[in-house]
């Protein structure tokens, strides 16, 4: 008898379980951007929160948490209650560089998340502070050289596909600028406006704005080709340094215990906010590119950036 009240017990739960998920969501769901407001994939996080709280019919709110180039935020969804109820807004550098160029991270990409789609890709563009005397790439490469050590170059931080980009650039072109780590984008930019770093590669939409003021000069964008957003910037395949290519991307990823259904509601959810006009044409603004997938596509796209990046990390012989 105690044997068969315990089934019926266990078996209650399991059915009060599957009608709480059937449910989802009840209540606000979080998405975490692991970088400060204000930077890049705040800047393509918000609009899409906004698109998938129409589908599910709750709130997504963003919590900004940022530190060390987005691992910081990515661990605490890693850690967080398997129940939909907490997404994380991954970048690129999370989940593709941070495993081969940080001496250790707190997660494992294959184990600890389900995958729910790529978001979006980003072009990057070199920029630079009009003080520094430089108008073009070439005369940036050739000042580098006769001032060896004088250039800093901000990033969104250690190990982030923007500082990867800046120590590439060292290799491939001979020269030595010298890396100054951010805790996201936001504060680089801040700190190349005020000449406290005279050069940075970020993503185009942190810096279009200054660059169409003319606070910032745009002398390459880091991809094979132009932006839509800045068509007069050649690329770096296009003034000869065909390696020096760093586009950014976005996803979503959830902890790796999520009931599969729920993952399927946010997939749905996701891909109706990313193929919504009002979303392709404020991120089509920003020269934002978005990449809606299937889980499986994405965990290939993951694998295929990983092959990249962990080959580029050997050769700069980057570790921390």
């Amino acid at each position: 008898m105690i044997k068969i009240n315990r089934i019926l017990l266990c078996t209650a739960a399991l059915l009060a379980c599957g009608s709480a998920f059937a449910q989802w969501p009840s209540r606000p769901v979080r998405l975490v951007v692991p970088f400060p407001a204000g930077g890049p994939s705040d800047l393509l996080a918000r609009p899409l929160a906004l698109g998938m709280s129409e589908n599910l019919g709750q709130p997504v709110i963003v919590e900004n948490k940022g530190g060390a180039g987005g691992v910081i935020g990515v661990d605490s969804v890693a850690k967080s209650a398997p129940d939909g109820y907490t997404i994380a807004f991954n970048n690129c550098s999370s989940l593709a560089i941070s495993p081969y160029s940080l001496s250790s991270i707190p997660y494992k990409v294959d184990k600890d998340f389900a995958l729910i789609t790529a978001v979006a890709r980003v072009p990057e563009v070199l920029v630079v502070n009009p003080q520094l005397p430089v108008n073009t790439f070439a005369e940036l490469i050739a000042y580098a050289k006769a001032n060896p050590g004088k250039i800093n170059f901000g990033s969104a931080g250690s190990g982030s596909i923007t500082h990867l980009a800046g120590e590439l650039l060292n290799v491939e072109a001979g020269v030595q600028l010298v890396h100054v780590p951010y805790k996201g984008a936001a504060p680089a930019v801040s700190d190349l406006l005020g000449g406290q770093v005279q050069m940075a590669i970020l993503d185009v939409p942190v810096v279009l704005p200054h660059i169409r003021s003319g606070k910032f000069k745009a002398l390459a964008v880091t991809s094979d080709r132009r932006s839509g957003a800045l068509p007069e910037v050649p690329t770096t395949v296009e003034l000869g340094y065909p390696k020096v290519t760093s586009d950014n991307w976005y996803g979503l990823v959830v902890p790796a215990a999520t009931p599969g259904d729920v993952v399927k509601r946010i997939h749905a959810a996701a891909m109706a906010a990313l193929r919504a006009p009002a979303l392709i044409e404020q991120y089509d603004k920003v020269s934002a590119v978005p990449m809606p997938d299937t889980p499986q596509e994405y965990a290939a796209f993951i694998a295929s950036e990983q092959a990249k990046w962990s080959k580029i990390v050997a050769k700069i012989g980057f570790k921390e």
